[in-house]
């Protein structure tokens, strides 16, 4: 069987396009014939993903379309003749960068409006979470189910060592983490009032490290600095490091005490998987799709008691025993997001296309 996916850039390291490859992957393992078609590709994978103007991309007895942005493969996949899964990613509502950026408020906006041209026009609808399954439904696609995000582990857990990198992080400060792009709906902001509920009640001797871009929305960057600056915070305190690769990510992991989300929009959030696979404690804000990934793993809180959260962001950093349960339950819940488990999910779905 020909199954193809779909996904509008493919970047290396960008979740959605890195999933897409290893489910690839796995149903080449079981015989079938698979590729990935994007609109824009990186240099590094020209020689891995397809570009979309090829003929071939239409000529699948299963199309798979990553969705998570609105593009001219939209309409593409809606005039496919049959076998069309599409797998949902979430789109983050355009309110959240109405204040910083209206040509982003806008691509927000038009990526909800365009994925309700798809109701009725796909053969299966799947959410990566069970948030994104209810959203798909609420909207009046079906049949609907629900397809995790293939996460690649093992570049957290068998990432060679970076010596100098390692040395740098352990200097005594308590190190926690937050990986993402620096964005309003993961509110960076609010990672600075805990900061500073945590120096008051806590401890002084921490240091928050931000991994991912933040140069996408300079207003909201900016914004977050003059926060800091008000609090009048050490900037030694904050490292914002920026896109790093696969060996420094993992170093970050290792170096962490505790891995912060205080997101107000998660469609899925890898980060966590990567979290609980590097054994890292998970302190998270209960929000979107965040309780469906962490599935009663890690800690949880809502609503948004930023006190409240220094004190168990305490807890979690200096009571062993917490810890070591906590960690526990982090590794009973990353059994679900096994490959297996995920090929097993996805073969599932293809055949009930197929069939």
């Amino acid at each position: 069987m020909i199954i193809n996916q779909w996904v509008p850039a493919a970047h290396r390291g960008d979740a959605v396009g890195d999933s897409a490859r290893r489910m690839r992957d796995m149903l080449r393992r079981q015989g079938h014939e698979a590729d990935l078609f994007a609109l824009t590709i990186d240099d590094d994978l020209r020689g891995d993903v397809r570009p979309f103007s090829d003929p071939a991309a239409r000529r699948g007895d299963v199309t798979i379309l990553h969705y998570a942005i609105a593009s001219p493969m939209t309409a593409a996949f809606a005039a496919l003749p049959g076998g069309r899964i599409l797998q949902y990613h979430n789109v983050t509502p355009a309110r959240f960068f109405a204040p910083y950026d209206a040509g982003v408020f806008r691509l927000a906006a038009l990526g909800r409006q365009e994925l309700a041209t798809l109701v009725g026009h796909v053969d299966l609808a799947l959410g990566d979470s069970e948030y994104n399954r209810q959203e798909l439904e609420q909207l009046g696609f079906q049949p609907t189910g629900v397809l995790p995000i293939a996460v690649d582990v093992d570049r957290i857990t068998h990432a060679p060592a970076r010596p100098a990198l390692d040395a740098i992080l352990n200097d005594g400060l308590i190190n926690f983490l937050f990986v993402g792009r620096i964005v309003p709906n993961k509110r960076i902001e609010d990672h600075i009032r805990l900061a500073e509920h945590y120096k008051r009640y806590v401890d002084a001797y921490y240091r928050f490290i931000f991994v991912g871009r933040y140069d996408g929305l300079p207003r909201y960057y900016a914004m977050v600095r003059a926060l800091m600056a008000e609090y009048r915070m050490l900037p030694d305190r904050f490292l914002f490091v920026g896109a790093v690769p696969d060996e420094e990510l993992a170093a970050y992991y290792r170096a962490a005490a505790v891995y912060i989300s205080l997101s107000e929009h998660e469609g899925f959030c890898v980060p966590l998987v990567e979290a609980m696979a590097a054994d890292v404690p998970v302190l998270a804000y209960a929000a979107a799709a965040v309780p469906d990934t962490l599935g009663g793993a890690g800690v949880q809180f809502a609503p948004k008691d930023l006190e409240y959260a220094a004190e168990l962001l305490g807890a979690l950093t200096f009571d062993d025993a917490l810890r070591a349960a906590v960690i526990a339950g982090q590794r009973r819940r990353l059994a679900d997001f096994s490959s297996d488990r995920i090929e097993r999910q996805l073969l599932e779905a293809v055949a009930s296309v197929a069939g």
